[in-house]
């Protein structure tokens, strides 16, 4: 018999099936085991992706042995892989090293074992003094401890007793030693909410109806933010359970991941698994093992989630559906949706799309009949939706108002600290101001190795580059003209909680961006303290926008509504909405009435007429009808060939090549191309790579043309620059 193995070396000329001898290896060897490997002059780990009669060549090395005791890729992972590879042209050892957890490779993660102390049967009950002597003082402090507590970890034992008194006693078979497995549990701090008896509404108690019916396919949830979305996805989750089948739900950010996680451990205990970046590297190891031998039944976590190794899946949730996390812009580069789409059709499982402001796109194919559309339009309270106030910042200037805060946010933020209730403010930049620049000669300080301004972060005292990370000494002059007149750009939360800490010097105030949960528990730990009400204001980005539930909030302020707005994206507009109506919804979630201040300098454009109407088909109307104009998604595809080295003669000697022979292929499928051009990317260079790339719309014959454009690729790759491929990516600079 012979193995077909992928190595495990991230390199296109040896990505591809290498045979080797299952003669003298284990009888056990199958598809899906990792295995050790010869290669060449050294070993290395390897996939198992099928096994065969016979190979087509002769004098095979052997397998040198297997590295797990179980397969640990699925049969339907090893599909999944045929998938991604074709769909998203990517290298079959990179879509395997997704499906299991990173640190397995190399053996840096192994189970946990503890060693446990406890009296032999045959001594319990005897006296001790048959067996000790009384002048061995350690060993009877240590029989009478295991003799109350029944036993202990040999750890905790070795730290209050004597190590000496333990050996003598396990030599002579007083004492046994047993090791057990330990399982690291993530938030284990966070403690399971207790179950509510929820009564569902019509509305709610229909959409759960449809998503339970015996048809599978896709189904999109319109819910408006507070009308009970969540509470639908356990309903549906406990039915597939209740059916021996497995479940996976995605949330968009970490930040959501310990409150869902409260949520769902309350409802289904131990049946829950977590998976995201931010879990240790044992914990996320010990949470895949659980998922991958059927102990977790239910898989919770971000977009990574989506690879759980769940047998029999009956359902998969992808919660904030809009969001742009779900497409991964690094390699490997997939879309979640996608990815997702395969699962549920290879398990003959549903899809189920949830959010308040769908994707245009999906909402798309929900209006063609591709998903089933269906639709919470109130909140749960019968309570309204908050009210929101628009407030134009040009007229604050022109009034003579030149601060971050409008009179009106002001305002409001006074009236509700002294009402005793919560508010939270949104900007979506962090860091205390977005760029320093000279104001006699324009010089604006950037990054030596990206193409973008430093960000200036006033607690640490340094200028940031948020591509890349490095850290630059603050100007104190300019080092062109050397004028100290330097000026600080738009702010960020850093600046906002600084001025807030000002306006309301007996209110806590938290802070939640990137930079202030770097740690694993960061999340948890801020939204606790806000949820308990130790904090009057929570100032954030977009981590706070989404799926959030704070009974005391009443307030939003929107502190730069434009922000998003003016991006040379065509999704712009979308975002924007998108981002209006998710962190407005964080207000008056509860009994109390929500009012939210949205501050803009373009207060009549139609996004912030529909957001203040919470009229999401109007807006998908107006955006529609605009897309179908310019041949934009959903009815092109947009197609990104992006180049990137440190040589920019190469990069463009290879967009060349590569441009040169999609030129042919665009004059034989005229029809098919709606835009085609090459061009410098809108950030010129990042960790000192030069980035050039090539923007396609494609209108028709997209599955032909794209095996093409990746045919063009492979073709003009060349050693020293990386070309990628992208289908409808999510940020085009």
């Amino acid at each position: 018999m012979v193995a077909e193995v992928i190595v495990d070396i991230s390199n296109s000329e040896v990505d591809r099936i290498f045979d080797y001898t299952l003669d003298g290896s284990p009888d056990d060897v199958r598809a899906g085991f990792r295995v050790l490997v010869p290669f060449g002059r050294q070993t290395v780990e390897g996939y198992v992706i099928g096994i065969k009669e016979k190979s087509e060549f002769s004098s095979l090395k052997p397998i040198i042995k297997k590295l797990d005791a179980y397969p640990v890729i699925t049969e339907e992972m090893l599909a999944l892989m045929n998938f991604m590879t074709k769909a998203y042209h990517l290298r079959k050892v990179d879509v395997l090293r997704l499906f299991i957890p990173a640190q397995m490779r190399g053996g840096k993660v192994k189970e946990l074992t503890v060693k446990y102390a406890s009296i032999a049967e045959e001594y319990r009950d005897k006296d001790e003094m048959l067996f000790i002597r009384p002048s061995a003082q350690a060993q009877l402090d240590l029989f009478y401890h295991l003799s109350e507590c029944g036993r202990d970890s040999v750890t905790e034992l070795n730290k209050n007793f004597s190590a000496a008194a333990l050996r003598n006693l396990v030599s002579r078979g007083i004492v046994v030693l047993v090791e057990e497995e330990e399982l690291r549990v993530p938030y284990s701090q966070i403690n399971k909410e207790k179950v509510k008896e929820v009564t569902l509404t019509p509305a709610q108690s229909k959409v759960v109806s449809e998503v339970c019916s015996e048809q599978s396919g896709t189904y999109l949830l319109h819910g408006v933010t507070g009308s009970g979305k969540t509470e639908v996805y356990m309903r549906c989750i406990s039915f597939v359970l209740e059916r021996g089948k497995t479940a996976v739900m995605l949330v968009p950010e970490i930040s959501l991941t310990p409150q869902v996680l409260r949520s769902f451990r309350s409802r289904f205990g131990d049946n829950v698994a977590l998976l995201h970046s931010g879990l240790s590297v044992g914990e996320r190891f010990d949470e895949w093992r659980r998922l991958l031998d059927g102990r977790a039944k239910v898989a919770v976590g971000a977009r990574s989630a989506i690879f759980a190794p769940l047998s029999n899946l009956g359902l998969i949730i992808i919660d904030e559906e809009h969001d742009s996390s779900y497409v991964s812009e690094s390699n490997p580069r997939y879309i979640t949706h996608e990815v997702a789409a395969f699962r549920a059709s290879f398990n003959g499982c549903k899809l189920l799309l949830g959010s308040a402001t769908p994707g245009i796109e999906s909402y798309y194919h929900a209006c063609q009949g591709d998903y089933k559309l269906l639709e919470l339009p109130e909140r749960v309270n019968k309570k309204q939706l908050p009210e929101m106030e628009i407030v134009n910042m040009c007229k604050e200037v022109y009034d003579g108002n030149n601060g971050v805060f409008s009179r009106r946010l002001i305002s409001e933020l006074t009236d509700c600290m002294a009402r005793g209730e919560q508010a939270i403010i949104f900007i979506n930049r962090r860091g205390y101001s977005s760029y320093m620049m000279c104001r006699h000669c324009g010089y604006v300080a950037k990054c030596e190795q990206c193409d973008v301004s430093l960000v200036y972060h006033k607690e640490e005292n340094v200028l940031k580059c948020h591509y890349c990370g490095n850290r630059y000494a603050v100007l104190d002059e300019c080092p062109q003209c050397h004028s100290s007149s330097i000026k600080r750009g738009f702010v960020g939360t850093q600046a906002i909680v600084e001025q807030l800490s000002q306006l309301f010097p007996d209110k806590k105030i938290l802070r939640m961006d990137n930079d202030t949960t770097q740690n694993k528990n960061s999340h948890a730990a801020i939204l606790g303290e806000f949820a308990s009400g130790k904090a009057s204001i929570l100032v954030g980005t977009q981590m706070i926008a989404k799926g959030h539930d704070f009974p005391n909030v009443t307030l939003v302020g929107i502190v730069d509504a434009d922000m998003s707005l003016h991006f040379a994206d065509y999704r712009a507009c979308e975002r924007t909405y998108q981002l209006i109506t998710q962190v407005a919804g964080r207000a008056g979630r509860d009994t109390k009435p929500g009012k939210v201040v949205l501050q803009t300098y373009s207060p009549h454009h139609y996004v912030y007429r529909f957001a203040a109407n919470n009229d999401y088909k109007g807006f998908y109307e107006k955006e529609c009808n605009l897309r179908e104009v310019t041949k934009y998604p959903p009815f092109s595809k947009i197609v990104r060939v992006l180049v990137s080295g440190e040589s920019e003669e190469l990069c463009s000697r290879t967009l060349k090549g590569i441009f040169d022979d999609i030129s042919v292929l665009s004059r034989d499928n005229r029809g098919s191309f709606a835009y085609f051009a090459a061009m410098k990317s809108p950030v010129k260079r990042i960790q000192n790579k030069y980035r050039v790339q090539i923007l396609m719309r494609i209108v028709s014959g997209f599955d032909k043309i794209i095996g093409n454009v990746y045919n063009i690729v492979d073709r003009h790759t060349v050693s020293k620059v990386s070309v990628f491929v992208e289908i409808n990516p999510n940020n085009l600079s």
